[in-house]
């Protein structure tokens, strides 16, 4: 039996030169882009998700406190940035232990800098598929379809996996998404959108295994298997099961840098705003760095701001070494399928990790100030989701209730809005995407004004 399952993990291996491919994303097929001696392809994805609309809104969406009331500290937009910051120093450390390990790649002209740019690049884009109002947001679309009587009058309609799409609502599957989209144009590398899919399954699978990281959630929606499909082939990425693939080994570093981000930030988030104490603070980042930390030597800086500042650089640079160092130990199982951990749950530091989560989840996220920005995400979602998810119905489904306020409210529609060849004996569920993907794309206060002028709580100006 044992030979049996080692012959399976055989023939899932993957391979970097593979897993490596500049290729690019284009279901057309059709469209290959000019020579460009300057920039690697890597790094043509860094600059093409920078100049994009979509990364653009993260500046107006919430990290975890309220926006703009506290402008210091982080928006989305900030967040993804060091992230993609730390995933560079990650990736290009990692890079320069593969092409050591693996000296056949130089050959084929991949560089330490190449891996530093997938995944800077995929990090850069962990977040874009967040609705406004953050994990708040994810919920309440959720709701709104499980719960809502305009939400879950759509189920007869759609398919069981469909229907799983639209009650769960998943911002990795949304990114995806996003990131294949033709209307957005990204046209990304294989390698990238590949290391940026940390969770490589649908929403609905017949056999989920707990135990492996990847499959905790699900990475995209059911009109986007097909693509990922197609990406996984292309980079010879193998399946764990029936229904879920295996990560892309870069994903685990993006994973990280994610993990190392949140888990500092919003600490030193959470002491600027005074929900945790400095003294806490620099304890918890002290236990980071270990026999690196020396509390004497914060005395020479007048003000905590710098404190702080120096002990969370110290702590960002021990872990990413340190998850480096787990990514070298872990390389060969990680390409076969058996390695599926987060990378910061296995390095030295990680009961301290875990204990700046638990500190943060009693001070921080169930803080007053963000309570409150959950429960305004939940209502201007929900209102948003209502008033045209009601207007589509009474137009295409339920017609004769179809009124003078449902027409009105459609107008409020993007003009791109598929609003032709729906009815009764149609499937509504691309509709819904469409809809879903136009409130969840919203900012936080775009969201908040036009729910305020649907419910006629402010006019048009004011």
């Amino acid at each position: 039996m044992e030979d049996f399952l080692s012959a399976l993990v055989f023939l899932a291996m993957m391979h970097w030169e593979k897993l490596l491919s500049s290729g690019r994303f284009d279901p057309l097929k059709k469209t290959k882009d000019p020579q460009d001696s300057v920039r690697t392809e890597f790094e043509k994805d860094y600059d093409r998700i920078i100049f994009s609309a979509p990364f653009r809104n993260l500046q107006d969406k919430t990290q975890v406190f309220p926006l703009p009331e506290h402008h210091f500290v982080h928006t989305r937009l900030t967040h993804s940035l060091e992230v993609s910051s730390v995933g560079r120093s990650l990736g290009k450390s990692v890079g320069e232990f593969l092409l050591e390990k693996h000296p056949h790649l130089s050959t084929i002209g991949i560089h330490a800098a190449d891996i530093g740019a997938i995944v800077a690049a995929a990090a850069l884009t962990h977040d874009i598929g967040n609705p406004p109002f953050g994990h708040a947001g994810e919920e309440a679309i959720s709701d709104f379809f499980r719960h809502h009587p305009y939400g879950y009058v759509w189920q007869p309609y759609v398919t069981s996996q469909e229907w799983a799409d639209l009650c769960n609502f998943e911002g990795n599957a949304q990114g995806f998404r996003m990131l294949v989209s033709k209307k957005n144009g990204l046209q990304l590398s294989y390698a990238t959108l590949a290391a940026f899919t940390k969770y490589p399954r649908p929403s609905l699978v017949f056999e989920r295994n707990k135990e492996r990281r990847s499959q905790k959630k699900y990475g995209f929606f059911s009109d986007q298997k097909d693509d990922f499909n197609h990406l996984a082939e292309v980079l010879g990425i193998g399946k764990a099961n029936s229904d879920c693939w295996l990560r892309h080994p870069l994903a685990f570093l993006v994973e990280a840098a994610d993990d190392i981000c949140y888990s500092i930030i919003d600490l030193e988030d959470g002491c600027t705003l005074g929900l945790v104490s400095v003294e806490q603070t620099i304890a918890l980042l002290g236990r980071i760095l270990g026999e690196k930390f020396q509390p004497e030597k914060l005395e020479k800086y007048s003000f905590e701001s710098q404190k702080l500042a120096i002990l969370r650089a110290m702590a960002i640079g021990k872990l990413i070494e340190e998850c480096v160092q787990a990514f070298k130990e872990k390389e060969e199982d990680i390409l076969k399928g058996v390695f599926d951990q987060s990378l910061t749950d296995i390095i030295p530091a990680a009961q301290a990790l875990s204990e700046i989560s638990n500190l943060s989840v009693e001070k921080i996220y169930r803080s007053k100030p963000v309570l409150e920005k959950e429960a305004a995400g939940f209502q201007v979602l929900e209102g948003l989701l209502e008033v045209f998810s009601q207007a589509l119905n009474h137009k295409y489904y339920q017609t004769d209730l179809y009124s003078g306020k449902d027409r009105s409210i459609l107008r409020l529609l993007p003009s791109d809005f598929p609003m032709e060849g729906w009815g009764e004996q149609t499937n509504p569920y691309p509709m819904l995407r469409a809809l879903v993907d136009f409130i969840s794309g919203m900012t936080d206060k775009f969201a908040l004004s036009l729910y305020r002028k649907v419910k006629g709580i402010a006019l048009p100006g004011t």
